[in-house]
């Protein structure tokens, strides 16, 4: 006999409860398990596709665990001292690119030179802030970075955990579904199912636009000679996975720089000094160009129409989970927001098929909501 729907409600509720606790105790100490366990739900496809060309388990795992650790050593060398040594260059004219930004206002706009003006009051303090904190903003972000991800996680704990848990995926997946509730296998199964569909879709598709989208932006800006492009090209392919976000951000941040580094570059004939507006109207085309192809090729083709993330809810998700849970909280809020997105759509379905829904009479409203149907 299965237990009462309050019961049922009791022990799912407390479940959660318990979850949400454990990510606010533990969230730095469950980090590298949360890491581990993305990348081996990622690897898991290519695990076995490996063992459908008649490798074992151990050796499709060995296999792949050699391949990543060759890609992790040699983004660790070509990339990762370049990036940095971008950052921190950027960090250091930040300075310098608001005294000419301000400069520039003035020159356009006199009243700006008023003391008491309201828009120079404000210019002031936000260039007294640039001076004041961003020389310390790397140091902020690495020290930071180093207290939560540290040597031994990224060398030690997150390979290991992966690689381990890659290699017994299929039979932790088996563990569980034996664990599930008679009652609700079938239908838990189902929901599963699909909260897997919308995950691959979404990370893994949408982890691949971002990979190709920030290469294409890194690459395209160094050519046309942007000083930072590989920084900016990393940040908007960082967050392309927010529609419209990366673009619109790589592109203000990577314009602003061109105009900064291209404004009164070019010398005339006659010794005058004038702006590189080629140069800048290839730094916008590059986005512009970005945005096109995503929008019409890469996200059609690579993550498809079922995922039913919206970007508002994405953008919520993000903001909450971060809030309350800080790196943690980031890393689980897609897939949180995608479960969360399935059980929504079932709980309004369960809805329609409910005598709540549908009074007394018993009557449901047709899908094209024109004629109401009677119930057999």
């Amino acid at each position: 006999m299965a237990l009462p729907v309050e019961q049922q409600a009791k022990y799912w509720g407390l479940a959660i409860a318990l979850f949400f606790a454990l990510m606010w105790f533990l969230g730095d100490v469950m980090l590298p398990f949360v890491l581990g366990g993305a990348i081996a739900y990622c690897l898991d496809p290519l695990a076995d596709r490996l063992e459908e060309w008649g490798a074992s388990r151990v050796l499709a795992t060995v296999i792949i665990t050699v391949f990543s650790i060759l890609i992790f050593i040699l983004t660790m060398i070509l990339l990762i001292p370049t990036l940095i040594a971008q950052a921190t260059d950027l960090i250091s004219v930040a300075p310098q690119a608001f005294r000419d930004l301000q400069s520039f206002l003035t020159e356009r706009f006199p009243s700006l030179l008023d003391s008491d003006s309201p828009a120079r009051q404000q210019l002031l303090a936000i260039g007294e802030a640039i001076q004041s904190r961003g020389g310390e903003l790397i140091n902020t972000v690495l020290t930071s970075a180093l207290g939560v991800i540290n040597i031994v996680v990224l060398i030690v704990l997150v390979p290991v955990i992966a690689f381990y848990l890659l290699l017994d995926w299929d039979r932790m997946m088996a563990r569980l579904d034996g664990l599930l509730p008679r009652d609700h296998a079938p239908t838990i199964r189902r929901l599963a199912g699909e909260m897997d569909e919308a995950l691959a879709s979404f990370i893994r598709g949408m982890g691949t636009v971002c990979l190709i989208l920030g290469t294409y932006y890194a690459l395209a800006l160094m050519t046309v000679g942007l000083q930072f492009g590989l920084i900016v090209g990393f940040i908007a392919g960082l967050i392309t996975f927010i529609p419209y976000v990366g673009a619109l951000v790589g592109g203000a941040l990577a314009i602003g720089l061109a105009l900064f580094q291209y404004w009164g570059a070019v010398e005339t004939g006659t010794g005058e000094m004038q702006t590189d507006w080629l140069r800048i109207s290839l730094v916008a085309g590059i986005f512009v160009i970005g945005q096109i192809v995503e929008g019409n090729f890469l996200t059609p083709k690579l993550v498809g129409d079922s995922v039913g993330l919206h970007p508002v809810w994405l953008i919520f998700a993000l903001s909450v989970f971060g809030t309350l849970f800080g790196f943690v909280g980031m890393l689980i809020a897609v897939p949180v927001a995608a479960m969360l997105g399935v059980l929504a759509r079932f709980a309004i379905s369960e809805y329609k098929d409910s005598r709540l829904y549908t009074g007394v009479s018993g009557r449901k409203v047709a899908s094209n909501g024109d004629e109401p149907e009677e119930d057999e």
